[in-house]
């Protein structure tokens, strides 16, 4: 079985392997019940975008990784994989932009204070 901190270093060395651009690592384990762990990343293109989705998911499976959920394959601008411990968001870097999740999350963490 593999730790949060385990799964989160294999989804971020997956996507450091297919060159994601821009990943973001934030630990939320004070601020939510539902995950430790938001792994924010861009994709230069649908196409890459999808590849690095590929990755973490083989990743995973080959840990022994169940995928609790995968959403946004067939839009494109935003897929979300969701590991349990570890919540990855894959984005085109316009729709990053749009909804800053980064900000949001501080945000949240800076009223919890």
């Amino acid at each position: 079985m593999v730790s949060a901190e385990g799964l989160r270093d294999l989804v971020v060395g997956a996507l450091d392997d297919l060159k994601a651009k821009q990943v973001t690592v934030i630990n939320v384990t004070a601020l939510t019940d539902v995950t430790d762990f938001m792994v924010i990343a861009s994709g230069s293109s649908l196409r890459h975008m999808r590849s690095l989705v590929d990755q973490i998911v083989h990743s995973a499976k080959s840990e022994g990784v169940n995928i609790l959920g995968l959403e946004g394959l067939s839009h494109g601008d935003w897929i979300l994989i969701d590991l349990g411990e570890v919540v990855v968001h894959v984005m085109r870097p316009e729709a990053r932009t749009f909804y800053e999740l980064e900000r949001l999350w501080e945000r949240i963490d800076d009223q919890e204070v």
